[in-house]
C-alpha cells in the first residue's frame, strides 16, 4: 500500500513546498490540512478539529508566525493539535516538525519553547552530529523562539544561539526550514507586514538573490534529510 504523509498548514503561508516534492519522489501520497485559515491570520484563536492521524505513516507540522505558547492559541488549536500529535505518536506514526512544528513537538512531549537571545533570519550554517540525517547546511531560519529538549531527546544540531534539530523516537524535530524555495520565500516577505527581516537589516533582494542561488543545493539536501528521516528515525520505537 502507498504510504501517506499529512502535511499540516498552521499558518497558510507556511506550506511544504521542497518537503513535498522530497516526500513525492519518496513515494508517498500527499494530504494537507489548513490549520488557520488566512481570513483568521489575525485572530488565529480558532478551534479545529484535526484529521484521524491514525492513517497516516508521517505527519509533518509545518512553520507558523504565531508562538506555540501563547496561551489563547494553546487553549484551542494548539492543544488540539498536541493531542492529535500524541495519539499519532501512540500509535506509530513518524513525526516531522518544521520551526513551529518542531517548537510544538518538543512542547508536546515535555519540553519548554521561550524566546531566544537573538532571532535567526536568512541563511545558516549548522553544527551536526548526525550529518547523514542532518547535513550543516546552509539552511533557511526564520525564528524568534527556541525549545528545552523534552525528555529523553537527543540533540543533534545547533547554533551558536539555539538547537537546531533532536530526535525522539520516530520524532524529529528541526528548528530550521527545509522546505523554503524561491516562490514560498517570496509569499513569506510579501507577507512580512511587521518588517521583520528589515528590522535585522536583511535586504528583500539579497535574500531571494542568495535562496535562488542556492535551490538546487537546497532541493538536493532536502531529499537527502527525508530520505535518511525515513530510514533512521520513521522505523524506531515512539514515544507515548
Amino acid at each position: 500500500m502507498t504510504p501517506r504523509v499529512l502535511f499540516l498548514h498552521n499558518d497558510p503561508v507556511a506550506t511544504e513546498a521542497l518537503l513535498g516534492e522530497a516526500f513525492s519522489d519518496a513515494g508517498f501520497d500527499i494530504d494537507t490540512f489548513t490549520v488557520v485559515p488566512a481570513e483568521r491570520a489575525h485572530q488565529p484563536a480558532v478551534d479545529v478539529v484535526f484529521p484521524d492521524p491514525t492513517g497516516y505513516d508521517v505527519i509533518v507540522p509545518l512553520g507558523a508566525r504565531w508562538p506555540v505558547y501563547d496561551e489563547a492559541l494553546r487553549n484551542t488549536w494548539v492543544g488540539a493539535e498536541m493531542a492529535m500529535l500524541r495519539e499519532a505518536a501512540a500509535a506509530g506514526v513518524a513525526l516531522l516538525g518544521v520551526c513551529f512544528g518542531g517548537q510544538l513537538i518538543a512542547q508536546t512531549f515535555g519540553g519548554t519553547v521561550g524566546r531566544g537571545p537573538v532571532p535567526e533570519i536568512g541563511w545558516y550554517d549548522i553544527t551536526t552530529d548526525r550529518p547523514e540525517l542532518v547535513a550543516a547546511g546552509p539552511w533557511f531560519q526564520w525564528h524568534f523562539d527556541r525549545w528545552t529538549l523534552p525528555p529523553g531527546a537527543v540533540e543533534i544540531a545547533r547554533t551558536a544561539d539555539a538547537s537546531q534539530a533532536f530526535v525522539l523516537g520516530r520524532c524529529l524535530a528541526l528548528q530550521f526550514h527545509p522546505e523554503l524555495d524561491h516562490a514560498l520565500l517570496v509569499d513569506w516577505l510579501a507577507d512580512d507586514r511587521d518588517g521583520e527581516a528589515l528590522a535585522l537589516g536583511l535586504d528583500h533582494d539579497e535574500l531571494l538573490t542568495q535562496t535562488r542561488q542556492l535551490g538546487d543545493d537546497a532541493a538536493k539536501r532536502i531529499r537527502g534529510l527525508v530520505n535518511a528521516f525515513l530510514t533512521y528515525v520513521a522505523a524506531a520505537p515512539c514515544p507515548s
